[in-house]
């Protein structure tokens, strides 16, 4: 598949000289649904205002929809649809004519406009409601018809920031299948930004992982969490507060025979095993003959958390609260 979207050397510095994306460079190509998963103030929303003409860049090259950034960002708006954090929704309108009113200012007029409003409120099942304010809407309501809205003129090319931040467990799984369906049914790619871990492993077959500006990790999400170098062991230490005790920690556990890893954790550590249940009664042997005594321990298989730990030596779910990026 042909890339849609192509970014080289792309930085963005702010006027307070805030540095929010540093030197990114990665390809989407078309009919992916890729994933930009990072922590809140990693710069996952500047790259997307970026990409979709709303910000404008320092310096590198980007191509979006098969146009030049800096040359034809009108073209560019006329070929994607975004999905903000914040919905975009005209509360005193209803359901069917926010939809209407997105329509036209695409362009769409008459019977074209018409079916279209139709097949999208079905789509994200409210056309039984599509004659109620969108003020009496759920939260979760709302965040469907303003996906609908970004739907209306068949954009090839759908960008989500943060699209189910702030969602109950029930709205947010409501989304997933919509976009899911959208990708693989429809072709449309799909470019999402999210700190939810959770999200980005069901939904994304590619991601990049940002912190601090940078991009730190990239590939599927079976070969970021392959990266990590088999299962992970987490320790919580008694008095694990104390630098010098998990400095101490680490190098006994870093002595065991089959420990690939070990990185600080919020009041312990994490090491990383090929096979944990071979060597775990070891290191619980090992910290116990120096004094040290774990307050807990679990044995998982690695998740993309694991690998934002590897690359950062913290935890990206610390972050996972669903507040809004700046």
């Amino acid at each position: 598949m042909p890339n849609i979207i192509s970014v080289k050397d792309l930085v963005i510095v702010y006027a307070d000289g805030t540095r929010a994306v540093d030197g990114i460079s990665f390809d989407v190509r078309e009919k992916e649904f890729f994933g930009f998963l990072g922590p809140n103030g990693a710069g996952k929303s500047t790259t997307i205002k970026t990409l979709t003409t709303l910000l404008r860049k320092t310096s590198g090259k980007v191509s979006v929809a098969g146009f030049d950034l800096d040359k034809s960002p009108a073209e560019i708006r006329s070929a994607i649809g975004v999905l903000s954090q914040e919905t975009s929704l005209d509360v005193d309108l209803t359901g069917r004519e926010n939809l209407r009113l997105q329509g036209r200012l695409q362009q769409l007029h008459g019977k074209l406009l018409e079916d279209r409003v139709e097949e999208l409120l079905k789509m994200v099942q409210l056309d039984e409601v599509a004659g109620k304010p969108a003020g009496r809407y759920s939260g979760g309501m709302r965040k469907r018809l303003d996906l609908a809205s970004a739907l209306i003129h068949n954009p090839k090319l759908l960008f989500l920031d943060e699209p189910t931040t702030g969602l109950d467990t029930q709205s947010r799984a409501a989304i997933w299948e919509y976009l899911e369906r959208l990708n693989k049914e429809e072709g449309i790619t799909i470019f999402l930004t999210t700190q939810y871990l959770e999200e980005a492993d069901r939904l994304c077959r590619e991601l990049s992982i940002i912190d601090h500006g940078k991009l730190i990790a990239k590939g599927s999400p079976a070969e970021l969490k392959a990266t990590v170098g088999g299962d992970a062991i987490t320790m919580e230490l008694k008095g694990g507060d104390d630098p010098a005790m998990k400095s101490k920690a680490k190098e006994i556990i870093r002595t065991i025979q089959g420990i690939t890893k070990v990185v600080d954790s919020d009041g312990g550590v994490v090491a990383y095993a090929l096979d944990a249940s071979q060597v775990i009664a070891e290191v619980v042997t090992s910290l116990d003959r120096s004094g040290i005594r774990p307050g807990s321990l679990t044995i998982s298989s690695p998740t993309l958390d694991d690998v934002f730990l590897r690359q950062t030596g913290r935890r990206i779910r610390s972050e996972e609260l669903g507040r809004k990026e700046t």
